[in-house]
């Protein structure tokens, strides 16, 4: 990876862009895994419409099972039910009543029998309470609540992933309703075959039935709680693997169609084609395709391979690995497109968490942008908090911008205690002035963008003028139209705008006095950002942001970029490579292919020999056969004459013709 600059030996907060996006000690980071709380919940439930299944059981043997459930307030009721009275009054004794007892078998027995409308089905019902119980849980236990002087008390790892925020039907229940989502899946549900259940996306019915691929997953090794896999491709693939590079030579988008319905689960074909759906304006043929490779990657996980952990890595190196890399981040994108903004987040986490210290994707120039847009700011100001020390994050513009708007969003909450929402607004003044410092080149853009006019003391100086995008380096300015391209919208709140106007001009003021730290941030600016490491060009490519590919420079833009593998790693690691082709037709010249017409066994490039001895005479022949085959021409096309067509000496045409 290329690194972006020297290091100032006299700041100790200077670093290399590269150490903001890839590098750094996250063991600490990724231990240990709090298990879900929600499943106790659950089964109480279950326990309880057992009990009421069964009236014959004792009290004192139901109390005791509740007892054992942890729900204490139910034996201190006595096992009150529905709001009725105490049912240890009905077995206060140990005579038998089996009047009462037949009473109370025909009242549940009726309730258990009353049967509900169509159109309230009990299916719907349990989803409804699932999902409100869901939501409890997860704004007890979710949702971290945070000191801001510092201390969290969230005691889940970083980049610790849900299952169930995989799934983007989740989030669209919570918005719309569990019968608005599954209506009408679930008459499909029951007609559909068993297929394998799986957490990155779910299988349809339209797509062709899965078989074995050939490909796999294995075991490298695990080095200090942190286990490294690898995705491998066994022969059968490498065979399909080899038709699939030519179809993408050929240029014709024709033939990896032709290729996907010979092998409907080709990785690679699926997200080449899925790009050029999504040229040809079909993003829904797009998505799909992208969610039939996640699930294709799915079905070969290793039996101890977890989404959850965070401690489970892949390396980018291995060509094998890069597919489901591309496939996680095109699914993010398609899925913040759509609104489903949660699960876009975990899909960020998930990918980040993959390779935290290379970050091949260069997860963190978007999840900023996700954890505003899914109004997450607690684990935006953690990440922000855990990774500065040895991440530098605040050396990011998009970092260094978005940490003191979800601050300061924060502090807009009414639901929070006065004194923290006062601790938020002064922690987001904070550093939103510094950022303006440092990045004095975000502000007019970023106001251009949101449509608003500055006012004339800010238009006209110097500090914010057109000379901070000029003379900003190339690195840094690609990261600014990055990040004013992709989250200009967030900051047209006109409270936001506000604030942000407030600290423009204490800004000015600091400047004006000659604050020391304007002309040390200027000469850190002039220090680094010298040039982008390949990870960000890898995140500008696939992000397709005009502004920001634009910024590009004419090195990344001159070569070709293929979509199932953009800006390929400069130390790869190849496990297989693809056999060498005798007749390659499409890189010879005109001439070549003129005597390859005359002469079928004419090769102007010669056949490619191991043998070393044979070498230099296989090249002397050749250049013999050639000068000979060049002079048999030159005489050919100096002996041919063409002869003149007979002259008509009648153009009037009176002689006699003949006509046999």
């Amino acid at each position: 990876m290329a690194k972006l600059s020297r290091r100032d030996p006299r700041d100790k907060e200077s670093s290399h862009l590269e150490k903001h996006v890839g590098g750094g000690d996250l063991s600490a980071g990724i231990a240990g895994v709090r298990p879900d709380p929600c499943g106790a919940q659950i089964n109480n439930e279950e326990e309880s419409e057992e009990e009421l299944a069964a009236p014959e059981e004792a009290a004192g043997s139901r109390l005791k099972g509740h007892g054992a459930a942890g729900n204490a307030e139910e034996a201190e009721s006595g096992g009150r039910r529905d709001g009725g009275a105490p049912e240890h009054q009905d077995h206060s004794t140990e005579k038998p009543q089996p009047n009462s007892n037949n009473k109370a078998r025909k009242k549940k027995k009726k309730r258990k029998n009353k049967r509900t409308p169509i159109s309230e089905t009990p299916e719907d019902d349990d989803l409804e309470d699932i999902d409100s119980l869901l939501e409890k849980i997860e704004e007890t236990n979710g949702h971290s609540h945070q000191a801001l002087s510092g201390v969290i008390a969230d005691s889940r790892p970083l980049l610790y992933v849900e299952h169930r925020n995989l799934n983007p039907e989740n989030e669209l229940k919570r918005y719309f309703g569990a019968r608005a989502v599954l209506g009408e899946q679930r008459l499909r549900q029951r007609q559909r075959q068993y297929v394998r259940s799986t957490w990155l996306t779910a299988p349809k019915n339209t797509w062709p039935r899965y078989s074995r691929t050939g490909i796999g997953m294995q075991l490298l090794e695990t080095r200090r709680g942190v286990q490294y896999f690898t995705f491998e491709h066994h022969r059968e693939y490498q065979q399909v693997q080899f038709k699939f590079l030519d179809a993408v030579e050929s240029m014709d988008p024709n033939n990896i169609v032709l290729l996907l319905q010979m092998n409907p689960y080709h990785v690679d074909s699926l997200l080449q084609l899925s790009d050029v759906c999504r040229m040809q304006e079909d993003q829904e043929m797009a998505r799909d395709l992208i969610e039939r490779a996640l699930y294709s990657l799915e079905c070969v996980f290793h039996p101890v391979f977890s989404l959850t952990s965070g401690a489970c890595r892949l390396d980018y190196r291995r060509p094998e690995n890069r597919a489901f890399y591309l496939a996680l981040f095109k699914h993010m994108m398609f899925l913040e497109k759509r609104g489903c903004l949660r699960t876009a987040l975990e899909f960020c986490k998930l990918l980040l968490s993959l390779d935290p210290e290379n970050d091949p994707l260069c997860s963190l120039l978007i999840i900023d942008f996700l954890s505003l847009r899914a109004r997450e700011y607690t684990f935006l100001t953690r990440v922000f908090q855990e990774w500065e020390s040895h991440r530098n994050l605040s050396q990011l513009p998009n970092f260094a911008f978005s940490v003191p708007l979800a601050y300061f969003l924060q502090s807009q909450q009414e639901e929070l205690p006065d004194p923290e929402r006062g601790l938020a607004r002064e922690r987001a003044a904070q550093l939103i002035q510094h950022a303006l410092i440092m990045f004095p080149s975000v502000l007019m853009p970023l106001l251009d963008r949101c449509s608003v006019q500055p006012d004339a003391r800010v238009a006209s100086h110097a500090f914010f003028g057109p000379t901070a995008q000029i003379s900003q380096p190339p690195a840094l300015n690609q990261l600014v139209c990055l990040y004013v391209a992709r989250t200009h919208a967030l900051w047209k709140d006109p409270v936001v705008m506000s604030w942000l106007e407030t600290s423009v001009h204490e800004v000015l003021r600091l400047v004006e006095a000659n604050d020391p730290i304007v002309e040390e941030s200027e000469q850190k600016r002039k220090v680094r950002y010298q040039s982008a490491p390949r990870n960000i060009y890898r995140h500008v490519i696939l992000s397709e942001l005009k502004e920001a590919t634009a910024a590009l420079p004419l090195e990344v833009t001159s070569q070709p970029v293929m979509g199932f593998d953009p800006l390929p790693p400069l130390d790869s690691v190849v496990s297989y490579t693809r056999p060498e082709r005798t007749n390659q037709p499409s890189s010879e010249s005109t001439l070549s292919l003129f005597f390859r017409s005359l002469l079928p066994n004419f090769n102007l490039q010669g056949e490619v020999r191991r043998d070393g001895d044979e070498e230099a005479g296989a090249g002397q022949d050749l250049n013999q056969g050639v000068n000979r085959l060049m002079a048999a021409m030159r005489d050919m096309l100096a002996n041919i004459q063409f002869q003149e067509p007979p002259r008509d000496d009648n153009p009037d045409g009176d002689g006699d013709g003949d006509w046999d």
